[in-house]
Order: C-alpha cells, then structure tokens, then sequence
C-alpha cells in the first residue's frame, strides 16, 4: 500500500513537471514567435557639423514594404521646412540613406544627405523664403521619420494635417556651423563691424577675410564653419548695419574701411600674419578682388564665388559715398512672375571701363567659381574677362576656375537648401529676386566646392605652396 502510494506520487511529479515545462516552451516560442522589436530609426552622428555626412538608416520595418523618410525643421523665424523621399525596404525590413535609392518626392536616386539639401518651405509657408542662419552659437534641430507608404506632404498649415499614425519611427539630429571650441569675438575697432571666429587652441592660425554681397548685414556662418576647420576667419560688415553710420541702403565705406579690416585679422596676435586669405560671393568678388589688387596689402590667395570685375558705381573711393543699389534699374529684367533679376547689371559689357577692378596687379593665386545657371550676376562673362585680362598680363597660371552646370548664384556650404528665388525686399513693394539654380545639381555643385575651398586654403595657407611660374 505504502509502496503503491510512493509510485503514485512520483508519477504525479513527473506530470506536473512535463506540465510545467511544456508552459514554459510554449511561452518561449509565443514570445519568439509574435513579439517583433518596434521599428527603429537611426542617425549617425546626431550631433555634426553642417558639411558633416550623417548616416540614416531604418530598421525592423515591414519588410518589401514603401514608406516615406521625412525630415521637418523649423527656421529661426518659426517657418517650417520639409523634404520627403520615398523608398522601399529590403527583405530583411530595413532602408540605408547611404545606400538606397528614393523613387521619388524630393529627389530621386542615391543621395545620402538629400533629406537635408532638398529641404524646402513647406506648403503654407510665406512666400520667397530663404533658409539663412543668423545664430551660429545654436544648432538646426532637425526631425527625421519613416512614415508607412509613400506620402505626399498634405496643404496647409505646413502639413500639420498628416495622420500622426502614420510615423512609425523618429530621430532627432543637430546641425551645427560652430563646433565646440569655436570662439566667437565681436570686433569693433577703428570704425570696422564684424565677428571674428577663433579656432581652439592658442595659435596661431591662418586667417580669412569672409565678405558677402549686397544682402547687407553681418553674415557669420561660413566664417564660424571656416573657425570649425581651424582657420580664424573674420566675417565682415560693411552694408546696412546698425553700427555703420551713414545712410541707409547706402555704402557708406570707402577703401580704407577694408584695408583696416584685412590688418586687423592680420595684425591679430593669434593669426599668422603672412598667411591671409581673402573669400568673397556675389558683390563680395569685387571687394575681394579689389582688396588683393589695389588697397597695398598681400593675400597669400583668395577666393572668389559667382561675382563681378567691375562695379557700376564707382564705390568705396575716399571722395565720398557710392550709390544705391537700386540706381540703373534699366538694366534689371523680370520673368513671368515678375521675380526681378539684376544679371544684366554685372555684365563687363555694361560696367564702366573705368569701374573694372585693375585685376593685372593681382600677385597671388585665385580660385574662381562659378554657377552656369546663376541668374543674379553675369558670372560667366566676369570669370572669362577675368581670365582674358591675366592672360593679356602673363598671370594666367594665377587663375584657376571651376564651373558647376545647373548650379545658381548662391554657392554656399554643403547639404543646405538652395532657394532659385526669395524675397529681396518690401519696401516701397515686395520684390523676390532671381538667384538660379536647380535644386540636385546645385546641391552637388555645393559639396565639390566646398572640398576645393577648404583644399585650396589649405595649399596656400597651411602648407605655403609656391604657386609657380607662369605657364
């Protein structure tokens, strides 16, 4: 009876074990069989400067399924901006910017950093908007998400009315012109307006005059990203700036307002004196050229992006202010929308001979670019009487000029936004102006360019390259 009673026991144990263990397996194969981890998106770095290449990548999404990757950001002004690409995921349910191609929304084809670069005011915004950072101490806080199918970017209110079921997946990343260490130092001496940006470290550094165009103001994101790449670079005002005195919408500088500027980067005790760079865009090029060839100071090289020879006033002269930039309206033109454009205004065929730079004094090398679609300045007539002009000389082996084909005017750094048009001004009446440029091939035109100027710098500034006899 006793013995009987044990066996039943043990019978009765060895049940509830199977028992138990059968739960537990088919617990194990429930959790392997239906719990899939929750779609992930990824940047890398989150954190980078603007030229910086950040890899995205999408994964455990539905796989051999569309989705849209979407990128949104707000501008300083509070406007939202948006690009969308549409893509489909392999059979393992992942998407790689790097690798993959869009079919389609903003651009087509492999473009790893084209959610940035394709960027553009969304549907609802104000009209004529230009994406320019002001404050260069904070970054662009930019949303990047993998919506589920191929999405158009709805009307209306930036397209707030997209279902928000629809995101499957988010990251956050940060687009920085300053990288940590950067110093930025106000500069008011001797009547000149700017901000110097000072690489980390004690020194010293090769040093860059940074000028922009007509637009006025003070213009501080390439010279902080020029600070990031360890070249001190002094972003000049000298247009339309509070602490300028003269009239407004006037040039109320002359020559030795730049002569000053350029000695003072020069004179700097953390600047390599004899290792100065001068860079110009737009009505910046004639500054530059004219800085490096007739105010007795010495580039080691310079820099020069879609501008002209030659001004139509005869500015910055010791006698007295130069004109306005609306004088000579003759010479603007308007397409079908009535966007203006001041091509016309640039050409050497409508310059004075008296206004041209005297570029046969130039001494150092120049690396000229160029945007064959720019709609703002005559820039291909201007490089080729440039060129003819050394030539004349025996300096032609000075002369060094890329041209970029479907690319405008405003040749910036790269994976940022090109705008074909904005708004110039609205005051007596709105006004968008022409810039050019088609969107991809602008964008490769920025990256390439970008590449030169930083190795171009390099070559004259850091390693002191002799530029050669003429050739």
């Amino acid at each position: 009876m006793f013995s009987s009673s044990i066996r039943e026991l043990l019978c009765l144990r060895q049940l509830y074990r199977a028992i138990i263990s059968g739960q537990r397996c088919k617990a194990q194969v429930g959790l392997r069989t239906y719990c899939r981890p929750a779609p992930l998106l990824t940047a890398s770095p989150t954190r980078a400067l603007i030229d910086e290449l950040i890899t995205v990548e999408g994964c455990f999404l539905t796989p051999n399924s569309p989705i849209t990757v979407r990128a949104r950001m707000h501008s300083e002004d509070g406007d939202l901006w948006e690009s969308l690409a549409y893509y489909y995921t392999d059979g393992r349910g992942t998407v790689n910017l790097n690798r993959d191609s869009s079919i389609g929304g903003s651009y087509v084809g492999c473009e790893p950093m084209g959610l940035f670069w394709s960027l553009q005011a969304a549907p609802g915004e104000r009209e004529g908007l230009r994406l320019r950072k002001r404050d260069v101490e904070t970054p662009y806080l930019v949303d990047l998400s993998v919506l589920q199918g191929h999405i158009s970017s709805c009307d209306g209110a930036g397209g707030q009315g997209m279902r928000a079921e629809q995101e499957v997946a988010a990251v956050k990343v940060e687009r920085w012109y300053m990288s940590p260490g950067v110093r930025r130092v106000e500069i008011r001496q001797n009547g000149v307006v700017g901000t110097l940006f000072m690489p980390p470290g004690p020194g010293p550094f090769p040093g860059v005059l940074d000028l922009w165009g007509m637009g006025g103001g003070l213009v501080e994101y390439r010279s902080a990203l020029f600070a990031s790449h360890g070249l001190a670079s002094f972003a000049l005002a000298y247009f339309d700036h509070k602490d300028i005195p003269g009239p407004a919408k006037r040039v109320n500088v002359k020559d030795s307002y730049f002569k000053t500027a350029f000695e003072i980067l020069q004179n700097h005790p953390q600047i390599c004196s004899d290792r100065v760079a001068v860079v110009g865009l737009s009505f910046g090029v004639y500054l530059t050229l004219k800085i490096a060839t007739q105010l007795s100071v010495n580039p080691s090289c310079i820099i020069c992006i879609n501008g002209p020879l030659g001004s139509f006033n005869k500015s910055f002269n010791e006698n007295g202010v130069s004109g306005t930039f609306d004088e000579h309206q003759e010479y603007w033109s308007y397409d079908e929308h009535n966007n203006v454009s001041f091509r016309e205004m640039s050409s050497p065929k409508n310059i004075p001979p008296e206004n041209f730079v005297k570029i046969e004094n130039l001494n150092c090398p120049l690396l000229y670019i160029l945007g064959e679609d720019d709609l703002s300045c005559a820039a291909v007539e201007n490089a080729d009487e440039i060129e003819k002009r050394l030539r004349a000389v025996g300096k032609s082996h000075l002369f060094n000029c890329v041209s970029y084909p479907g690319a405008g005017h405003l040749i910036e750094p790269p994976y940022t936004p090109n705008a074909r048009a904005s708004l110039w001004t609205t005051r007596p009446t709105k006004l968008i102006t022409l810039w050019g440029g088609n969107l991809a091939q602008h964008a490769v035109a920025q990256e390439d360019s970008w590449k030169r100027i930083l190795g171009f710098l390099d070559l004259y500034l850091r390693q002191n390259v002799n530029y050669g006899a003429p050739r």
